[in-house]
C-alpha cells in the first residue's frame, strides 16, 4: 500500500474516502481519487491502483461505452502489472491451480486484477 501513496504523491493525487455509486473512482479535474469506505485491505488496494493507472494514463470519463469499456480495461491490465510479478502469479498458481478466486486470494488483489493479468499472459504467449 506504501508503494501506491508514493506513486500518487508522485503524481500529486489526492485519496479521500468516500462512499460512491462505485468502489472508487478518479476525478481528473481535481487529480482526487475517491476511494469506497469499508472495503477490504484487498479490495482498497486493488481499487487504488486502479484508480492510479485512470490518472497516470489519463483518462478522463467518457459517455461513450467502446471508450469506457477500453479504458476500464487498461486500467486493470496497468494496476495488473503494476500488483503482480510473473514469479509471485506462477507460486500462486502452484499453490490454488487456475481457480481466480482463488488466485486473487493467494496475491492479494481482486479477480478483476487476476483476470486482467491472465489476459496480459496470454497476449505475451501469443505474440
Amino acid at each position: 500500500m506504501d508503494q501506491l501513496l508514493r506513486l500518487a504523491e508522485e503524481h500529486g493525487l489526492h485519496i479521500v474516502e468516500r462512499a460512491g455509486r462505485t468502489r472508487g473512482g478518479f476525478d481528473p479535474r481535481s487529480r482526487t481519487i475517491r476511494l469506497d469506505p469499508g472495503m477490504s485491505a484487498r479490495t482498497t488496494r486493488s481499487v487504488l491502483a486502479h484508480e492510479l493507472a485512470h490518472a497516470v494514463l489519463g483518462h478522463t470519463p467518457t459517455s461513450q461505452p467502446t471508450l469506457r469499456e477500453r479504458q476500464e480495461r487498461h486500467a486493470d491490465e496497468w494496476a495488473a502489472r503494476l500488483l503482480i510479478t510473473p514469479a509471485g502469479y506462477a507460486r500462486a498458481e502452484t499453490v490454488r491451480g487456475e481457480h481466480a478466486p482463488s488466485l486473487a486470494f493467494e496475491l492479494d488483489v481482486t479477480v478483476e486484477l487476476v483476470l486482467a493479468f491472465q489476459r496480459l499472459l496470454l497476449r505475451e504467449r501469443v505474440a
